[in-house]
């Protein structure tokens, strides 16, 4: 962890894995109406839907009982299905509305990067991130295709801090203010056993942290690594890295979206890689009940990363994201039951499969060439 350049690794932390909306929903909205203090909510997306107004309807209601209540919304993420109207209603019930980089004729250059992470900091005292969307897509328990399967993970304990320090990296770009005092960084006691650190990333460093992240567990791995991730479109140094652990004995799996998938060009592009992966030995499933959108990876039942991270040069390279990586085997195994549980829902895509896609396949992947750096 010390290579990546992020905060310590800290003990002391309670954390919660939450599986899709049925659980990640009720556990945010009860986070928020406790507030008393402060609730600090960044998004890629927020929406005008039925899930949109009952997160609308919370912080509204915490805003007009003083509670200070922060919002940064992505410009491209959440405006497209974000309505003026429920803007207006936060904002008058004294909501801080920002968005980030908005896209402007005269400002096209910052159209990659994205603030892509999601990030809910309640009090200075509870944290949660993980991939989920404040939109109707995550409801349900993935049970259909119009709900979604995403992984979000809740923190209690000093590791807080780390994750209120990464959304006030962006409030401050946004807004120009610092956050300070005890109602945003209170002295955080230990809440559990996990040792655990908040890895936030952005396109300014020279080497990106999520990237450096998932290439030193996947270089360090000694027996098993799972990946879960919705948009798997690894440059050549991930395949490298993950053909590496293959052939030196690490069981390397990797669960993408099957047929359902929201962005049909990050999947072709993706299967280029498929036949170094499948030759090496590396696993690969397609999820078929609904989107995969979770973004998790377990390495040798001991470690394990969730968070906003997809496995592609957008995320590696332009945009802000945030993971928390954990030591510990209880959530790790976890995260496996999830895993595993995921595989029996999923189709495994062979190297067979793979030789033998259509032309039209074919074609596809080849004409992405000139895009896949920017996917």
């Amino acid at each position: 962890m010390q290579a990546t350049e992020v905060p310590t690794v800290v003990r002391g932390n309670r954390v919660s894995i939450l599986a899709n909306g049925a659980e990640i929903f009720p556990a945010m909205l009860s986070a928020i109406a406790s507030a008393q203090k402060s609730v600090n909510l960044e998004a890629y997306i927020f929406w005008s839907d039925e899930v949109g107004t009952r997160f609308r309807d919370v912080l509204t209601e915490r805003a007009s009982h003083g509670v200070e209540v922060r919002i940064i919304l992505d410009g491209v993420g959440s405006p497209k299905r974000l309505t003026r109207s429920d803007v207006q209603i936060l904002r008058r019930a004294g909501c801080r509305v920002e968005f980030f980089r908005p896209i402007r004729p005269w400002m096209l250059d910052v159209l990659n990067g994205r603030d892509h992470r999601r990030i809910l900091v309640v009090d200075g005292k509870v944290g949660f991130t993980g991939g989920v969307g404040i939109a109707k897509e995550w409801e349900g328990r993935a049970d259909s295709p119009e709900h979604w399967r995403d992984t979000v993970v809740r923190i209690e304990g000093p590791t807080v801090a780390q994750m209120q320090a990464a959304f006030q990296d962006n409030w401050s770009e946004v807004a120009g203010e610092l956050l300070v005092g005890d109602k945003f960084f209170p002295a955080l006691s230990t809440a559990g056993e996990v040792l655990a650190a908040v890895v936030p990333s952005n396109p300014r460093p020279s080497s990106s942290a999520s990237q450096t992240l998932y290439s030193v567990a996947i270089s360090a791995a000694e027996h098993a690594i799972s990946i879960s991730n919705s948009y798997f479109v690894p440059n050549k140094a991930s395949v490298a890295l993950l053909v590496s652990a293959s052939r030196r004995g690490v069981n390397v799996r990797i669960l993408v979206p099957g047929q359902i998938n929201d962005v049909p060009v990050t999947k072709a592009s993706g299967r280029a890689s498929f036949g170094e992966l499948l030759s090496a030995g590396a696993k690969i499933y397609e999820y078929q009940p609904t989107m995969m959108h979770a973004k998790t990876m377990i390495v040798d039942g001991i470690f394990a990363t969730v968070g906003s991270t997809n496995f592609d040069n957008r995320s590696f390279r332009y945009n802000d994201e945030i993971d928390v990586a954990v030591y510990d085997q209880g959530l790790a195994r976890h995260l496996e039951q999830l895993f595993e549980a995921d595989l029996e829902k999923s189709r495994p895509y062979t190297y067979l499969q793979w030789v033998h896609r259509p032309l039209i396949k074919r074609f596809t992947e080849w004409l992405l060439v000139p895009l896949r750096p920017e996917l």
